[in-house]
C-alpha cells in the first residue's frame, strides 16, 4: 500500500496482521486450561493486542520520528513476547505443534515489517 494513500493506522497492513493475529490468538487461548487464565492466557492475549495498541500510538505520533520509533520499537517488543508466549503454549500441549507455527511465522512477518517501518522512519514522518 503507498504510504499517499494511508489516512489512519487501520489501513496499515502491518496493523491489519497484528489484529488477524491477536483475534487467532484469542481464539484458539479460549481452550487454553482454565489454570492457566490468569498466566498464560492472559499474557499472549495481552501482549498480542499491545502490537496493535502500540502500533495505533505510533501513527499517532509520527510528527516526531524518535516517538514514532519508540512506539515502533515497543510494539517489536510486544510481538518478540507474543512468539514466547506461544512457544509456551506449544510446548505445555496447550496448542498444536501446526497452529504454534503458523502463528509463530505470522508473528514473524509482522516483526519483520515493523523492523522495516522502524528503518525508514523518515519516510513516515509527518511535516511539522
Amino acid at each position: 500500500m503507498s504510504r499517499g494513500l494511508i489516512q489512519n493506522h487501520e489501513e496499515l497492513d502491518v496493523y491489519q496482521l497484528s489484529m488477524k493475529g491477536a483475534m487467532e490468538i484469542f481464539e484458539v487461548s479460549k481452550q487454553f486450561p482454565k489454570e492457566e487464565r490468569y498466566s498464560l492466557t492472559d499474557q499472549v492475549r495481552r501482549s498480542s493486542r499491545s502490537v496493535c495498541a502500540n502500533l495505533a500510538e505510533a501513527w499517532r505520533r509520527r510528527q516526531y520520528e524518535a516517538a514514532f520509533v519508540a512506539k515502533l520499537s515497543d510494539s517489536e517488543a510486544e510481538a518478540a513476547e507474543t512468539l514466547t508466549w506461544l512457544d509456551f503454549a506449544v510446548r505445555c500441549s496447550y496448542l498444536e505443534s501446526s497452529k504454534g507455527l503458523e502463528l509463530r511465522q505470522m508473528y514473524n512477518q509482522i516483526l519483520g515489517m515493523l523492523v522495516r517501518m522502524r528503518k525508514q522512519a523518515k519516510n513516515w514522518r509527518l511535516p511539522r
